[in-house]
């Protein structure tokens, strides 16, 4: 939809009976849908074009016309099935990706419940109007103990207290409470619209994208020069035009790995499939590598380092403290001290203190059913749920049977003035029973507490304790007194204190190791939160991003916008940010080279998702926006699934650069046979088609299984490459050229030895240099014996099977011009093999170390 205005205030229709159906109609022709335009759909043939845009898909197309000009149509269609194959899972891939956002985003559509014709009804969020008296953009005109869940749109964990003649925003929830509001704003003009129209659209190009770019620019150069050259020095030599200007072709479709792509995409795709497998979708082929080079990952901390769920941790009374075990909202666990259960007596002033809590409380635990099989979940307030969850572990009764012996008299909800809430039980004995809940400001107070001004003190101190350590904490106190007619807030006096309880959402089990395990891997974590900085920061040392007692500084939004010059790659942990802040921070760690992933889940974390090189979204609690604008969905909300995906990302930086090695080393090895071969007396080394048969078995089946080589050992425990590193640095180009002088050498020996030994040399020659690439393949693998890709050994041995059909069999024979070499030729040969295995071997320690 696009931006259009909305009424203004003194146009629309507050009505207490809420809009008519009609009315609400022509608004909803007049000012669109209540949803953020979605991306149009990418045509078939522009993701067609992206593809064969690439560089080396242009070399590729390139030699291909060249050797339809030479005739040799066989190999032109070879190189048009990788292009074709390359071009179609690519855009396969995308097209997979979409349809599945699509689906999670349909599943999380939301309704709003709207009043139309004076009834309520519940309609899909997409068709509220402004004038519907609703929660969109909206002001409120009622609110009665009004809590809003804003976390979707500011990042905030906390709910937040909505009174009267306040505002909601679209995406927010209700988890307490009641209210009625206009709605003065829709979709794109809407909070929610406003941060995703930050969304500049495009990507960039990725780091693998920019350096095969790269390298297929220097390929094509090189193509070109060597046609030239050898053409140049056949004519001196006195050799035919027309021989030569084949041959040289021939040379140049081998100097092309024109399997690169059907490898690069190959080892994308089994990525991407590992990863799906493993709850991550890729929305981008090329983001699977990228992952890979990430040094920086900046997460939000609700439900990514934290469970997303409020859970009673600590229990304090005047008599000693506790702590309390278990997860979520699921009853099951028990109170502890120093790691020992408590006895019936220790439990007592405990059981006292949740009881009271869970009689003052208007939520309820739901247990786990269909739509959640495996979790209990909150109904209503989740600090309220985490309090019956802690009560059942302290072994108290049930709430129902708790309010059926106790029933509710009176109540004084809470509000964000009085910061407590207050309810009246009747008692079985006539008395009532004063249940007070609150902050701990608004409880531990003479007014409220009939206690010594010494143990409200002590009770301070713990409270403020507490707090820095990035706990909510309540204050509970309690009275049974005579009955007598008074309102709820008129028995907040004279209370006697029974504990305080503190509250946090706590970090996932894994979170910690999944941050060592970045580190290991040389990735810094960064924490970027819009929730109390005091809260972060706890968070950020239990999970050891940042070590304990350190000065390690918190730097807040205020801050932030108070100081543009500060230098945020010096930070590692950020609260109360807004969405442009979270913008800043991934630029600034990309300005200083950094190649960045930003996980999110909430409308605020979008425009920072598109901006990072790698934008990770959950897509179980996400929102549209961040989906739409991340390239990894994480369908399981795991910050470890990042970490098996960079995993991923090196593996499939590694095949690449390892399948380089190996087929630009052949080439070359091609090329240099050609060149030397003449010195050393063999005229002519290798026909065309002998030429083009070796480039077409070594460079199919085989190049492409080096692509689904399983990840090395070694993988998370380097650091990541640097984002402007050469896909040939790091020592690749030292490597290539030695294997490549070692292939040339053992070839050209090969086809001397058969030649003095009055043996066919050139079918000699031809056999063992497909066969010293051969070995080059098996010898440069990390895991030597392992059988997960046992589709390389099973190409190699194809590989070599068609050469020695190219030696025997009539048609194969006349097309290359070979002869049988006998069992003599074939030794020479095999000898070959193995010492280009061993060199690579020898090479391969200090492959595995640097690529």
């Amino acid at each position: 939809m696009t931006s259009r205005a909305v009424d203004a205030p003194a146009t629309r229709v507050p009505a207490p009976q809420g809009l008519t159906q009609a009315e609400a109609e022509r608004r909803l022709a007049r000012h669109g849908r209540n949803e953020v335009s979605p991306p149009r759909p990418t045509p078939l043939h522009r993701r067609v074009l992206a593809q064969l845009r690439d560089p080396l898909i242009m070399v590729l197309l390139g030699a291909a016309l060249l050797t339809i000009a030479i005739g040799d149509y066989p190999d032109a269609v070879v190189i048009g099935l990788v292009i074709a194959v390359n071009t179609t899972v690519g855009v396969a891939q995308e097209v997979r990706a979409d349809r599945a956002v699509a689906a999670l985003s349909a599943l999380s559509a939301p309704h709003a419940r709207v009043l139309r014709d004076g009834a309520a009804r519940e309609v899909p969020a997409a068709l509220v109007v402004p004038g519907d008296i609703v929660a969109a953009d909206a002001d409120l005109t009622e609110a009665s103990a009004l809590l809003m869940d804003e976390s979707m749109l500011t990042g905030e964990s906390e709910p937040v207290d909505k009174a009267a003649d306040g505002t909601v925003g679209a995406g927010t929830v209700v988890v307490r409470g009641r209210g009625t509001a206009t709605a003065t704003a829709t979709g794109a003009a809407s909070a929610l619209g406003r941060i995703a129209a930050l969304l500049d659209g495009g990507h960039e190009p990725t780091p693998l994208q920019r350096r095969l770019a790269s390298l297929g620019r220097v390929l094509a150069a090189a193509t070109i020069a060597l046609c030239v050259l050898f053409f140049a020095l056949g004519l001196l030599r006195g050799l035919a035009p027309s021989t030569m200007a084949v041959t040289a072709i021939s040379l140049a479709v081998a100097a092309v790995p024109e399997s690169l792509p059907a490898v690069v995409t190959l080892a994308l795709a089994l990525g991407a499939r590992r990863m799906a497998a493993r709850g991550a979708l890729v929305r981008r082929l090329p983001a699977v590598e990228t992952l890979g080079s990430v040094s920086v990952l900046a997460t939000d901390k609700t439900g990514t380092l934290t469970e997303g769920r409020m859970v009673v941790q600590h229990l304090w009374t005047p008599a000693g403290a506790a702590d309390v075990s278990g997860t979520g909202y699921d009853p099951r666990g028990e109170l502890t001290r120093e790691g020992r259960a408590l006895g019936p007596e220790q439990l007592r002033g405990f059981r006292e203190l949740l009881t009271t809590a869970a009689l003052c409380n208007d939520a309820s635990l739901k247990p786990p059913g269909a739509a959640a099989p495996d979790a209990w979940t909150a109904v209503g307030d989740p600090m309220e749920a985490a309090l019956l969850a802690a009560a059942a572990k302290a072994g108290c009764p049930d709430p129902a049977e708790l309010h059926r012996a106790c029933p509710r008299t009176a109540e004084a909800p809470f509000d964000s003035m009085r910061k407590r809430m207050t309810t009246l039980h009747h008692l079985p004995d006539g008395n009532v029973l004063v249940c007070l809940k609150g902050a701990p400001e608004a409880v531990l107070a003479p007014t409220v507490l009939a206690e010594p001004p010494e143990a409200l003190e002590r009770a301070r101190r713990q409270a403020a304790a507490l707090a820095a350590q990035g706990f909510r904490v309540l204050a509970v106190a309690g009275a049974e007194r005579l009955w007598q007619p008074l309102p709820a807030a008129g028995a907040e006096q004279g209370l006697r204190l029974l504990g305080l309880i503190a509250i946090s959402d706590p970090p996932k089990e894994e979170a910690a190791a999944t941050l060592a395990a970045c580190r290991a891997a040389g990735i810094t974590p960064v924490l970027i939160t819009g929730d109390h900085p005091a809260t972060a920061r706890a968070i950020a040392v239990r999970t050891g991003l940042v070590e304990d007692g350190s000065e390690e500084r918190v730097l807040t939004g205020p801050e932030l916008a108070a100081s543009r010059d500060a230098d945020l790659t010096a930070v590692r942990v950020f609260a109360r940010t807004d969405p442009q802040q979270k913008l800043d921070i991934v630029r600034a760690w990309r300005a200083d080279g950094a190649v960045t992933a930003m996980t999110g889940d909430g409308v605020n974390d979008g425009p920072a998702l598109r901006q990072a090189d790698i934008g990770v979204a959950m897509g179980a609690r996400g929102t549209e926006v961040a989906r739409q604008a991340a390239d990894l969905v994480l369908t399981d909300d795991r910050l470890a699934t990042v970490v098996a995906a960079v995993e991923e990302g090196r593996r499939v930086y590694d095949n690449i650069r390892r399948f380089l090695v190996y087929a630009m080393a052949g080439g070359a090895a091609e090329i240099l046979v050609m060149l030397i071969g003449p010195l050393l007396g063999l005229p002519l080394p290798l026909r065309a088609g002998q030429i083009l048969w070796i480039n077409l078995l070594t460079h199919g089946l085989t190049g492409v299984a080096m692509g689904a080589e399983p990840v090395s050992p070694q993988a998370m425990r380097r650091p990541p490459r640097p984002p402007g590193q050469h896909i040939l640095a790091a020592g690749v180009w030292q490597r290539l050229l030695v294997l490549a002088a070692a292939v040339t050498a053992v070839s050209l020996l090969a086809g001397i030895a058969a030649r003095d030994l009055g043996l066919p040399w050139q079918s000699v020659l031809f056999l063992a240099l497909l066969g010293a690439q051969l070995g080059v393949a098996l010898g440069l693998r990390a895991r030597l014996l392992t059988r997960a890709n046992l589709f390389l050994p099973a190409s190699v041995a194809g590989s070599a099977a068609l050469a020695t059909a190219a030696l025997h069999v009539p048609v194969l024979q006349s097309l290359l011009e070979t002869e049988p070499v006998g069992w003599a030729g074939v030794r020479l040969a095999c000898a070959a093999a193995l010492a280009a295995f061993l060199a690579a071997r020898l090479l391969r320690g200090a492959f595995r170390r640097k690529a």
